[in-house]
């Protein structure tokens, strides 16, 4: 007889090998760390660049946690081969490389990598010709239930609300704004029945008149240690709404995403959203 474990993780897939793409990084240390929550999942392998100074070190050491006997390596081909599911956290440029080799070995992927150009994104999408794929901006459960919570707040608010999402980060992230920030604004945009292209702003300075009733502003903060604060606010005559998630720890991003993998694994070929993963 079926029961519920059974249901959502087969005894195929009771143990999934995760090969992690970018283990050094921050994302990376951190997933690593928060595996022994997640006993369905094994590390295959931990993947760096070529040249990386961390290039031998074991995986676990290099976390924070007790060795397992996993060490950094360069060789992305023998770890997308090697495991069920490859977890990527790289520099946007590295992406379709990791992509490339996961449709070819028909392996699920998980992308958490931002600033993806149109043409890497489509280099993602296409691994769900064979496997199952997801991309997420952010992979804190909060924040994809506040994406949820934006899109229907936009809609029942309406135009009489003006929405600006303003977020803060740590003074080394690369990109701006993040992509969690144009996430919310595209649910608002959504809500509204509004291309968020059309009437996106990115910051103000100067004369800039009055504000159009349709725009939709995007403001990044830098600074300190800040892991990831966001707020979407939705401001009218005599009354603002204010929609904030702010993560106090990256481990509310790692455990998300090793939840997500564990899901993923599961999923047929095709392209597949947290959302789903989270029942919303």
């Amino acid at each position: 007889m079926l029961n519920a474990f059974s249901i959502f993780f087969p005894q195929k897939m009771k143990n999934i090998r995760i090969s992690i793409f970018g283990a050094a990084g921050r994302m990376g240390r951190s997933m690593v760390s928060n595996l022994a929550d997640f006993p369905e999942l094994s590390l295959a392998a931990a993947v760096e660049a070529p040249g990386s100074p961390f290039l031998g070190r074991d995986a676990g050491e290099l976390a924070g946690v007790a060795p397992l006997g996993v060490p950094v390596t360069d060789d992305a081909e023998a770890a997308v081969a090697g495991c069920d599911l490859a977890i990527d956290f790289t520099f946007h440029t590295a992406v379709p490389e990791h992509a490339a080799l996961a449709r070819k070995h028909r392996r699920a992927l998980l992308v958490g990598t931002t600033a993806l150009t149109a043409e890497e994104r489509a280099a993602v999408l296409a691994v769900g010709e064979v496997a199952p794929v997801l991309i997420a901006s952010n992979m804190s459960v909060g924040v994809n239930v506040l994406e949820a919570l934006v899109r229907r707040a936009a809609a029942a608010l309406g135009p009489g609300f003006d929405v600006e999402v303003v977020e803060m980060h740590h003074r080394h992230k690369k990109d701006a704004p993040s992509g969690t920030a144009l996430t919310l604004a595209r649910a608002a945009a959504e809500g509204r029945g509004l291309d968020l292209d059309a009437v996106a702003r990115y910051g103000r300075e100067g004369v800039t008149g009055e504000r159009p009733a349709d725009e939709i502003a995007i403001h990044a903060l830098r600074g300190g240690d800040v892991v990831g604060d966001h707020d979407v606010v939705f401001a009218a005559d005599g009354e603002l709404v204010r929609l904030s998630h702010r993560a106090t720890s990256r481990s509310c991003l790692s455990r998300g995403a090793l939840r997500a993998a564990r899901w993923l694994a599961t999923q047929p070929a095709g392209v597949h959203t947290i959302a789903e993963s989270l029942g919303l």
